[in-house]
């Protein structure tokens, strides 16, 4: 194929599937790719990997596991002036490298402070790769097309986690040990080869310039160019403060909290809630995973393309009601007959990974744009705070809550979606404030 007929053929399928350019960027996208697939591997299995390669109690493992958990909570916060000063690929690479040496750490792993500080290195590889990951895509992409790298980047990770739990699953099948660890050395080198397509990734000049410029047209209009100079010329001054003191970013990450507690349904609540909440057989829980993992990535980019045109605050908003409106189908299904039940489970999680194809990509842009260029990685750093926050206390609570009875846990996350709303509402009267109306995402001049 010639390499105008390949330009258009690549041509096509971004007009067809609403994906990006990737032309200089697909280092960065296999990197992506590779990390997901390694990650499934491995995500539904370290309790198991642990409690059969050592001779250890689950309670002891669980506990060992929550205080790593614990220990690398302050992590994103070191990592956010690194990311100003190195830049996030050079971070995101950094945090695949500590991953790798963490998980190839659990092959050595048989007391309870050795599992402690493997597992407190896998946390912190993650979280210092997640701090910057959006980092990425301010190096892939201008601007206005942000969405769909973030679109494209959620379907390539729920794709690949799909895929190598699926592959995961197989290899525990193995005699004795030999299948786990096969899957914590083949994660172990999924890192590092994500790690090095990071190194050998240049991002696009050319994209990296038009953003700038973008930027520097943006500030004139605005008429804020003073205050810009003088944010760059206390660079070394800005810190969390300044973070702290944005009550726009504050807001988000804030607002951001509800979409962490609805990701946590998938890995928390779902299974629990079919087989003990309303008694159905166990598969029930498998297909509607799976269900997600098939509707986000079948679907992503073309969501995505269809609501470009409209207000992203707007879209996040609309995501949060959708989400609001299945928890509501969910907690209602304890009232409803056997058959009802089972019907009711699945149109609530159509409903639900609708929400999740709309809202996040361009709740993870907004994080970006919202942040000043020259403190990004430090804003990025507390945006993190709300999925660390989520992530910490939400087993726990939605635990305590579905002990109370099944329909409780989806009472407490429709009215966190609900309360959201006028939230986003308020965030953006005050983004137009500072910056004007906010722009519709209209790409259709885009050859």
């Amino acid at each position: 194929m010639s390499e105008t007929a390949a330009q258009e053929r690549e041509s096509f399928l971004q007009r067809g599937f609403a994906l990006p350019d990737m032309r200089g960027n697909r280092k960065m996208v296999n990197a992506a790719v590779v990390d997901s697939i390694g990650s499934g591997l491995i995500l539904a299995f370290i309790l198991v990997y642990f409690a059969r390669t050592t001779d250890l109690s689950l309670p002891a493992i669980g506990g060992a596991l929550t205080l790593a958990r614990f220990l690398a909570v302050p992590t994103a916060m070191v990592v956010g002036p690194l990311i100003d000063r190195w830049g996030a690929r050079v971070v995101a690479l950094l945090g695949n490298v500590i991953s790798a040496v963490g998980y190839a750490g659990f092959l050595l792993a048989d007391d309870l402070w050795q599992i402690v500080v493997v597992a407190f290195l896998t946390q912190m590889g993650g979280a210092t790769y997640w701090t910057s990951s959006s980092g990425l895509v301010v190096l892939a992409s201008t601007p206005e097309r942000r969405p769909r790298w973030f679109a494209l980047l959620h379907m390539l990770r729920n794709s690949g986690l799909g895929i190598g739990g699926a592959l995961g699953a197989l290899l525990i099948g193995f005699d004795g040990t030999t299948g786990l660890r096969l899957l914590v050395v083949s994660n172990a080198a999924s890192y590092l080869v994500a790690a090095l397509l990071l190194a050998l990734w240049r991002p696009p000049i050319a994209a990296v310039q038009a953003a700038t410029r973008q930027k520097q047209e943006q500030a004139r209009k605005e008429q804020q160019e003073e205050k810009a100079e003088e944010a760059v010329k206390s660079k070394a001054k800005g810190g969390y403060g300044t973070v702290l003191r944005d009550k726009r970013y504050m807001l988000l990450v804030g607002i951001n909290i509800n979409f962490v507690f609805a990701a946590l349904v998938l890995s928390l609540l779902i299974a629990v809630f079919v087989t003990e909440g309303l008694g159905q057989a166990a598969w029930i829980g498998g297909v509607l995973l799976v269900l997600n993992s098939v509707q986000v990535a079948a679907t992503q980019t073309l969501v995505n393309r269809r609501l470009e045109r409209y207000r992203p605050i707007r879209v996040i908003a609309a995501g949060s009601l959708i989400n609001a409106l299945a928890f509501g189908i969910f907690a209602a299904l304890g009232l409803a007959p056997a058959w009802a039940a089972v019907v009711g489970l699945f149109v609530a999680m159509v409903l639900y990974n609708f929400a999740e194809t709309a809202a996040t990509p361009f709740s993870e842009d907004l994080s970006v744009s919202l942040a000043p260029e020259h403190l990004r990685g430090r804003y990025l750093a507390v945006y993190q705070l709300s999925w660390t926050f989520g992530q910490t206390v939400a087993p726990l609570l939605l635990t305590l809550l579905l002990d109370r009875g099944a329909a409780w846990p989806w009472v407490f996350l429709m009215t966190l979606g609900l309360l959201a709303v006028p939230a986003l509402l308020l965030l953006e009267r005050m983004v137009e404030a500072a910056n004007g109306p906010e722009p519709r995402l209209c790409v259709c001049q885009q050859p």
